[in-house]
């Protein structure tokens, strides 16, 4: 199941947040979006999943207008997780991920197994009963990552996810993201917003870059982190190297010492 979005624009302010983007997210991508702050990659995320409306152009799920299912039919086909999760009630952990599973209309028991399962994959298991307004920031993003992955059922064909491991330690990032290119690979559709070029080059086999609203590349990972698109992108020095196959990324001032 493809979601193809044309010629998206939307305009506030008498500013172009988006400018004419095209995306195609195809089963068993791992889409990352790249892009300076204010570029829209948020906006983007937003209207791809629906929660914000393009000025012009259109979104299709599977050749379907996505504006055209109800909340309910879209939410078993699409998951999403945006950069703000306010929650301000003492839920548990297990009470927040079980949140996600409703759309899948699964019988008591059968819901219990499928987050604990999320919870588990996540390590999370241990804090399955303590109020998710005590954890940390990193640990709650994983909890709200766990919720995306517990609204995963058989019809979901697209995930979509802003900075989902920004707060998060090393250890839980790449544990995070693997689990996302192994939702990919099993024919998920997925696209995730990122900062870190490391971990965009390990886990992404397409790259986006957005800029200023509009499209400076998008492509097969390696096609389009390159040195000049990058430099483009971020306006300074980006240079790379190639270290058995992977990417290994520094940057600096076109005027000052290489920074790692």
């Amino acid at each position: 199941m493809t979601l193809q979005a044309s010629a998206l624009s939307v305009q506030r302010s008498g500013r172009f947040l988006l400018d004419r983007v095209d995306v195609s997210l195809t089963p068993g991508s791992l889409t990352v979006v790249l892009g300076p702050n204010g570029a829209g990659k948020s906006t983007l995320l937003h209207v791809l999943a629906g929660l914000e409306r393009a000025d012009t152009g259109s979104v299709r799920l599977n050749d379907q207008p996505l504006l055209s299912m109800d909340s309910l039919e879209r939410a078993r086909r699409l998951a999403v997780m945006t950069q703000d999760q306010p929650l301000d009630f003492a839920f548990s952990v297990e009470d927040v991920v079980s949140l996600g599973a409703y759309p899948l209309g699964l019988g008591r028991a059968e819901e219990r197994a499928h987050c604990r399962s999320g919870l588990q994959r996540l390590e999370l298991q241990t804090l399955a009963a303590r109020n998710y307004l005590s954890l940390s920031g990193g640990e709650q993003q994983r909890v709200q990552l766990a919720r995306v992955l517990a609204q995963c059922g058989e019809e979901t064909a697209v995930l979509l996810l802003d900075e989902p491991v920004s707060a998060m330690d090393l250890r839980h990032q790449h544990l995070c993201l693997r689990q996302l290119r192994t939702l990919a690979d099993a024919g998920a559709a997925v696209l995730v917003i990122l900062h870190d070029l490391a971990l965009a080059a390990r886990y992404a086999d397409r790259v986006l870059l957005l800029k200023q609203g509009r499209v400076l590349a998008q492509g097969a990972m390696l096609e389009t982190m390159t040195p000049y698109c990058l430099s483009t992108l971020f306006d300074v020095r980006v240079e790379v190297a190639l270290v058995e196959g992977v990417p290994r990324f520094s940057s600096s001032f076109a005027d000052d010492t290489v920074l790692p």
